[in-house]
């Protein structure tokens, strides 16, 4: 059955990867992929010998000589407790997406734009890096990309000139994003999983994402494409004026999710929740509806346009995965995985590596899903900070790795080829940078 299982899953992974030939939404197979993994899993309940407990995080032992009856409740169980942990992530998301969108509906992010009055290319380059390693640590780096090329947009009329740019804004996002709770998905599933904590994260992992992002911003520095000046485009008449308090009433909102948690020891989304809900409450009052959804002519409140511009495909996406992953966490399928690899390379810090090489073709998501189930490894254990790092920062050096890639491809046209020719080895050698930084803190300073 567990043969059953994996083939079902190599199947919609591919199907994943290949939405663009296929031109089918990746979210489709995911989530047939996760129906028909569970509906395996419970019409082949009785073939299965192991399973595995996720709460207490070992094998269950006298499964094999359980009977069906007494099966049934513990995959019903199962069953609800992935659902439970998948869903906190989903509404962090929820409410993290809705946040951002209702300070966009003011042009808080246009405020940005403001700070930005240098015309050399270079000066520029650095200032959107900075920009999009920091921002992405707040709003996560596929929002920070969004923002910044929007800005981008404002700034450099010269399409070509935007796709160097982007190139190195998608490095500089992953990079932010990997060392804050809020920043990566994949960071954030650690985070909620109880894998790491914020503190900790931020130790281990801040000096090597620099490192990651410092190391391309000095190469591109040497690069002809970024001498010389830019020349600005007109403004917008018609453009909002930019609002700086509801930027930083929306940023500041999200950064008090971790403080939230470490004082109130509550799951992250229900301080997401009160952060979503005191964003709203200003941006209700700020438009003077008094809380109503509409107003006499039906324009929508900000909250309720927010709303609608949430990503729902790529929710549902998260769900489909997340779940399918769990499905073969639960039959021992990822365990035994994990025995098989760490006896062919003994040497997890390698492991991680390649995952993270690997999460620039694979998604990140499911690869560091498979690996909360593979490892057994306490809470701040450094193997964990590593996935985050390898995961989050591996999907740079190929534009479909990532998600920040991916939108950085649709909104600027960036050919696939173009990004391996001119950026791909940028962001290599970053990841590499990155990696002997953390292993060398790790041995050196922290003494693991």
């Amino acid at each position: 059955m567990e043969t059953i299982l994996v083939i079902i899953f190599v199947l919609g992974y591919l199907s994943i990867t290949l939405e663009h030939k296929l031109k089918i939404d990746k979210l489709i197979p995911a989530i047939i992929m996760m129906a028909l993994m569970w509906a395996t899993v419970a019409f082949g309940l009785d073939g299965f010998s192991n399973w595995y407990d996720s709460h207490h995080q070992h094998l269950m032992e006298g499964f094999a000589a359980m009977a069906h009856d007494a099966r049934m409740p513990i995959l019903e169980n199962t069953l609800l407790h992935h659902f439970g942990k998948t869903c906190e992530i989903l509404i962090f998301l929820l409410g993290a997406m809705t946040i951002v969108e209702v300070t966009d509906h003011f042009n808080g992010f246009g405020a940005i734009k403001q700070f930005v009055r240098t015309r050399k290319k270079l000066t520029l380059l650095w200032i959107v890096s900075v920009l999009a390693f920091v921002l992405s640590s707040i709003i996560d780096n596929l929002t920070a990309t969004i923002v910044l090329i929007t800005i981008l947009r404002k700034l450099i009329p010269d399409a070509t000139d935007r796709k160097w740019f982007a190139g190195l804004i998608i490095i500089a996002a992953n990079a932010g994003g990997a060392w804050s709770p809020i920043g990566d998905v994949t960071t954030t599933m650690l985070w909620i999983g109880n894998r790491v904590t914020t503190g900790k994260l931020i130790e281990h992992l801040v000096i090597p994402s620099i490192v990651c992002v410092l190391i391309p911003l000095a190469a591109a520095s040497f690069m002809s494409v970024f001498k010389g000046n830019v020349e600005m485009p007109a403004a917008d008449p018609n453009e909002k004026p930019a609002s700086l308090g509801m930027l930083l009433l929306g940023l500041g909102a999200i950064v008090f999710v971790p403080i939230f948690k470490t004082l109130s020891h509550l799951p992250p989304y229900i301080g997401m929740m009160l952060a979503l809900g005191v964003v709203a409450i200003v941006a209700e009052i700020r438009t003077s509806r008094n809380f109503h959804l509409t107003d006499g002519q039906g324009h929508h409140s900000p909250l309720h346009g927010a709303l609608g511009k949430i990503e729902m495909p790529s929710i549902l996406f998260f769900l489909g995965i997340l779940m399918a992953v769990a499905s073969l966490e639960s039959v021992g399928a990822l365990f035994h995985l994990a025995e098989g690899m760490n006896a062919a390379i003994p040497n997890t810090d390698i492991v991680v590596i390649l995952l993270g090489a690997a999460s620039a073709v694979i998604d990140n998501v499911p690869l560091v899903a498979a690996s909360m189930g593979m490892f057994q490894f306490p809470i701040d254990h450094h193997i964990w900070h590593f996935i985050a790092f390898s995961a989050g920062t591996g999907g740079s050096m190929l534009i479909i790795g990532s998600a920040a890639g991916v939108v950085a491809m649709g909104m600027e046209k960036i050919e696939f080829m173009w990004y391996v020719k001119n950026i791909a080895w940028l962001a290599a050698l970053g990841f590499l940078g990155g990696c002997l930084s953390f292993m060398a803190l790790n041995a050196f300073v922290f003494g693991n």
